[in-house]
């Protein structure tokens, strides 16, 4: 008798993570299933993102320092065309379009050229957020995802640890054995699906973080670049 019982505890129990895997239930495979597709999208997203944003802010180093050293509007123009794509050379070329396809309101004096009036500066002030904007959005594209896969997965791993749960306690109480042999199986693959899914948020969750962090800073960034395009065009006298 005492050695069907030992028997009966001591049979097919899992005893590593993988095992508890392949014995787990179809609802608690398909919950992990789902986590690891959400973990592949999270990982791709942050890699994805961390080599745009290395790319973004190597071509926006180099002509930030360009336009430094530059001394009239059109020397900064001759830069941005021959730099590197980046926000704040499409921040500058949509406001040296916005100064083409403009007349100053003011009319040209013997010692001054003509400049913009008050409305079209400010005009121009809108032009250079709208942009702005614009390259944020951009850049915070997919950034907002890492952000949802972080809050969701903890909620998809707990609703596979209490199915898991239900699913033990259901199955003890048909057998009806329950000792701690019989328990220990059943919540430990139902905790497997909760581990798996702090495994996925975490990394999102910093991902996110990281990523939104980058995005407010370039967009500071550009906002004071957009001021200091139109203080360089206050000193050559265009306002």
């Amino acid at each position: 008798m005492i050695v069907l019982a030992y028997l009966q505890v001591g049979r097919a129990v899992p005893t590593t993570p993988w095992e508890m895997i392949q014995n787990a239930t179809l609802v608690t495979k398909i919950v992990l299933g789902l986590l690891a597709v959400l973990s592949l999208l999270s990982w791709a997203v942050m890699f994805g993102k961390w080599v745009e944003f290395r790319r973004v802010r190597s071509a926006a180093n180099a002509f930030i320092r360009s336009f430094d050293r530059a001394q009239s509007l059109e020397e900064v123009a001759t830069l941005a065309k021959h730099a590197k794509a980046s926000p704040f050379t499409r921040v500058f070329n949509r406001a040296v379009q916005f100064l083409s396809q403009t007349k100053p309101a003011l009319a040209a004096s013997a010692e001054r050229t003509a400049r913009l009036s008050g409305s079209q500066v400010e005009a121009l002030r809108l032009v250079l957020d709208a942009e702005t904007n614009a390259e944020r959005d951009s850049l915070s594209r997919f950034v907002a995802s890492l952000a949802t896969i972080g809050s969701v997965s903890p909620l998809i791993g707990l609703l596979g640890t209490v199915l898991g749960v239900i699913s033990a306690f259901t199955g003890i109480a048909t057998q009806g054995s329950g000792n701690i042999a019989a328990v220990a199986p059943g919540i430990g693959e139902a905790l497997i699906a909760t581990a798996a899914a702090l495994a996925v948020a975490i990394p999102a969750v910093f991902g996110y973080n990281i990523f939104a962090n980058r995005v407010n800073r370039l967009d500071s960034e550009l906002e004071g670049f957009g001021s200091e395009l139109i203080a360089l065009m206050v000193r050559e006298g265009r306002i």
